[in-house]
């Protein structure tokens, strides 16, 4: 009977013009360009400087800041109430005004002060863009000081040099960061809406109402509509971790056996997870608006954009409700740290309790008539 109903909705599924090209083009595409997109290094910042100085101390610093790469100069102005004004018209987002006499008192009091402005309208660019700038201030300061000491004392200062070593992404790429939990991002819409979207719509056309009258158990009802989409969670699978080798030169550090045993359960759970909502609309729009919102609330709780250890106690603990912070967790272990299934046993555990409960849920939540 399995059998049957399984060469059913496989032949149902490829029957639709629009999903098989969906399985492959939708991980494909977003693969491509989602890593661009959901990047969040701040580059190209707009400076406005005020050099009230303009001595060749104040114009190295200048120098130094445009050869960083984050900042452009956007335009110099003559005081701050002209740069303030560039900002209101948003041609900039950071101030940088330099005070006369600011060469004279680095030399003969060793001491400046320079006044940093940001627009933090958004937060994070003003937040960054005063980091970074303050880091570029910090390391001219540090410069010019030795030079100082050296040159008017004829003594050299102790020199201490920091060798920072970045473990897992040396080259603090984004898209390393991204490209594994964008993978999770796009089986849960394969897995989580089709499988919902496919119930709904026999629901609509009847088919499924049919079905209900025959002697097919529950379970086995429910397993049929489950399966295709564990195939297609491995066709994802496989499709995203080709476009993140060729197209990012990303390769999993750690097995891949171990990858796909740990989405073999997250697609059990979420694809049981799509039925759970089937149960429950009675059409089609119903469904969408109902996948989108545990989506989404999922998504954001998940660490997927901001780290679940920067969210508030209260949004840490509602995120161990969402499948996706675990299973990211694992893609990004895996690809980045090589980790084991022995490294992960907490994200084991609950993805194995959210595939039991979903699925269980599924089944008892069906009301098969007949």
């Amino acid at each position: 009977m399995l059998r049957y109903l399984l060469e059913k909705e496989f032949k149902q599924f490829f029957r639709n013009p629009f999903l098989p090209r969906l399985v492959v083009i939708f991980p494909l595409t977003a693969l491509l360009i989602f890593p661009l997109a959901a990047n969040f290094d701040i580059e190209n910042i707009n400076l406005s400087v005020v050099d009230q100085d303009k001595s060749p101390f104040s114009k190295s610093l200048v120098q130094k800041i445009q050869a960083s790469g984050y900042f452009r100069i956007s335009n110099v102005s003559s005081n701050f109430q002209q740069a303030l004004a560039s900002v209101e018209s948003d041609e900039s987002d950071i101030i940088l005004e330099i005070p006369p006499n600011f060469e004279k008192n680095l030399v003969r009091e060793m001491r400046a002060s320079l006044m940093i402005s940001a627009n933090a309208v958004n937060g994070v660019k003003g937040g960054l863009g005063t980091a970074y700038l303050s880091g570029i201030i910090s390391d001219f300061n540090t410069n010019i000081r030795m030079q100082l000491t050296q040159n008017y004392n004829r003594l050299k200062v102790p020199n201490l040099e920091i060798l920072p070593l970045y473990k897992y992404n040396p080259q603090l790429l984004y898209e390393v960061f991204m490209v594994p939990a964008l993978m999770v991002m796009v089986l849960a819409m394969v897995c989580g809406f089709l499988p919902a979207l496919n119930i709904v719509n026999e629901k609509e056309q009847g088919t499924l109402e049919q079905m209900n009258v025959t002697p097919v158990s529950k379970f086995t009802l429910i397993l049929s509509k489950l399966l295709p989409y564990w195939v297609f969670g491995y066709v994802v699978l496989t499709v995203c971790i080709g476009v993140a080798l060729f197209v990012w030169g990303l390769l999993p550090l750690g097995n891949l056996a171990v990858i796909y045993l740990f989405v073999t359960l997250f697609v059990l759970g979420f694809s049981g997870f799509g039925l759970v909502v089937s149960n429950y609309a009675a059409n089609t729009q119903q469904a969408m608006f109902m996948i989108f919102f545990f989506v989404l609330s999922f998504i954001f709780l998940s660490g997927l954009y901001t780290p679940v250890a920067n969210m508030p106690d209260w949004a840490q603990l509602i995120s161990n409700i969402s499948p996706l912070k675990y299973i990211i967790e694992v893609l990004r272990m895996v690809y980045l740290k090589g980790s084991g299934v022995q490294d992960l046993l907490p994200q084991l555990v609950a993805l194995v309790g959210f595939a039991t409960f979903f699925n269980g849920w599924a089944v008892l939540s069906y009301r098969k008539r007949g």
